[in-house]
């Protein structure tokens, strides 16, 4: 039998319920607050690296441009239409790895000339186009999908094929995840062989086998390997020079003409700058006078 009275064993036990209440909301808030400035100075944290590695993007950025410049006054960017140059540590108190990659946007297909200015279908370059999903084993009629996000009529080639279209010329291939009916694998099949930026003519020293195929009916493998080899050797210097190649001296070299050129209009500059898993990417576009048409920062 209990020597307390009833009454008080129950007001200590309800003031050891109160007690252990009040440390768990203590705790609680305890571990609240201190995970909130964890997580609050990790973010700030990595919100200063990013600002730090956006910074170096834009060196990258930077850096790359005048050295192009100065390669474009001294000779030609020529095949194989990239230049990728990877830069550890650059600065002694920033440890990560800045990747520079400059494109030739002239070695790609300029998705924009399938249809003229005046809205009218390109159809030289329509079939071009065609030709390419084809040698990339892509579906031809992504042709016709392009053609209606860019043609500034209604009239579908396709079901659906107008469904949201620009009726507009494409800003940037970004846009070409957003036309109905291309899947994200064609997209990425597709993407390093297109563009829309640069004058559409497109460069024999830098496109690779599958453009060159497509720039005519009549190319063959062989055909497109063999213009490969001859800029291996000696890049073109004219577009003339096509008729030296074997194969295209007549009818096929002709055809070329106001098609093909030998240099750059221009280039992309793809900055990466990653440190301690933190990355900052930005892509810009700019012309052999140095203007910048394209400007993208993630």
């Amino acid at each position: 039998m209990s020597i307390f009275p009833k009454d008080c064993r129950n007001q200590k036990g309800l003031a050891l319920v109160l007690t252990l209440l009040a440390v768990v909301l203590i705790t609680t808030m305890v571990v609240e607050f201190s995970y909130g400035v964890y997580t609050g100075t990790n973010t700030l944290y990595n919100w200063r690296d990013a600002q730090r590695l956006s910074l170096m993007a834009r060196s990258g950025v930077s850096v790359s441009a005048n050295f192009l410049m100065n390669l474009l006054e001294t000779q030609e960017f020529s095949y194989p239409g990239f230049i990728e140059m990877p830069v550890e540590n650059p600065f002694e108190d920033f440890h990560g790895t800045i990747l520079v990659r400059i494109e030739d946007e002239n070695a790609k297909f300029n998705l924009n000339t399938i249809v003229f200015a005046n809205g009218l279908i390109n159809e030289t370059a329509y079939l071009t186009f065609q030709r390419l999903l084809k040698a990339l084993s892509l579906n031809e009629k992504i042709a016709d999908r392009v053609a209606d996000w860019i043609d500034p009529d209604r009239e579908e080639r396709l079901r659906d094929s107008e469904t949201g279209a620009r009726n507009a010329p494409l800003l940037s291939t970004d846009e070409l995840s957003l036309i109905p009916g291309i899947e994200q694998e064609a997209y990425a099949t597709l993407l390093p062989y297109v563009t829309v930026f640069g004058d559409g003519l497109v460069n024999l020293n830098g496109a690779e086998k599958p453009l060159l195929r497509s720039l005519h009916p009549e190319i063959t493998d062989d055909l497109a390997a063999r213009v490969i080899e001859y800029r291996r050797i000696k890049p073109f210097e004219q577009r003339e020079d096509i008729l030296k190649v074997a194969g295209f001296e007549t009818t096929i070299g002709q055809a070329l003409m106001g098609r093909i050129a030998v240099k750059g209009t221009s280039f992309t500059i793809r900055a990466n700058a990653d440190s301690d898993g933190i990355k900052r990417i930005i892509e810009s576009v700019i012309d052999s006078s140095g203007s910048v048409q394209y400007w993208k920062e993630y």
